[in-house]
């Protein structure tokens, strides 16, 4: 879903799996996919002997995929014993959301002042996807990889779709966490009033309007924590 998402808008960075297309990445996007959305919930043991079966590959590309979970903190790893899913790491959760504030602050203040108008044409058709799929809880996995992309086609639309990887790559706790708030009433229509206000702020060249929208929008879940914390507190570390 990522990848064609990112090739409808003409997004070619969507992380190195648009890009290579491989089996590795192909087995990380797919797990990494499965563990944000909590499929694959925290303390989870990964076989890598199911998981070569599941996705009709040898060991050698699963170990590779582990590792790149490893390095996002997603996957915690027990030479020769077991690989299991990690807990969610709230010191880290408020790293990426200081990460994310500040350089989409940047990004939303510069596209104001000087960005592509076509950028606030994509950005409206994302938010018309995500208005198609928002009353539907079986959907939930859709809108969220619309959230990502809506976020990423800012950083394209400034050209910098580097940033935008930097970014998900350390943000695989706060996108968890994410998915535990999307449920809980009122979050989608907040997200999608969020996503809105930024355009809006885009659209019409004030740089303090759309630096506040996206602040606004991207403090809603990190207020939450410690609520979702208490709800749920076989999923944190």
């Amino acid at each position: 879903m990522t990848v064609s998402l990112a090739s409808t808008f003409g997004l070619s960075d969507l992380h190195a799996a648009s890009l290579s297309g491989g089996t590795v990445q192909r087995v990380y996007e797919d797990l990494r996919k499965r563990i944000i959305t909590l499929d694959l919930p925290p303390d989870t043991t990964l076989s890598r002997s199911e998981l070569t079966d599941t996705y009709e590959v040898s060991q050698t590309p699963i170990r590779e995929a582990m590792q790149l979970l490893k390095q996002e903190g997603l996957v915690r790893i027990y030479p020769q014993s077991k690989t299991v899913v990690t807990r969610i790491d709230v010191p880290q959760i408020y790293e990426a959301h200081f990460l994310r504030v500040a350089l989409e602050s940047e990004v939303c203040r510069r596209l104001a002042s000087e960005g592509d108008p076509g950028v606030v044409t994509r950005a409206r058709s994302i938010i018309r996807m995500q208005e198609a799929v928002a009353d539907d809880p079986d959907q939930m996995a859709i809108f969220q990889e619309l959230d990502e992309l809506f976020h990423q086609t800012l950083f394209v639309g400034l050209n910098r779709g580097g940033l935008h990887q930097l970014v998900r790559e350390r943000s695989g706790h706060l996108e968890r966490v994410r998915r535990l708030h999307l449920p809980e009433q009122g979050k989608v229509l907040n997200i999608l009033a969020g996503h809105r206000a930024i355009v809006e702020g885009i659209a019409s060249g004030d740089e303090n309007q759309a630096v506040k929208a996206i602040r606004d929008h991207l403090s809603q879940t990190v207020a939450r924590v410690e609520a979702l914390r208490q709800e749920f507190p076989h999923y944190f570390a």
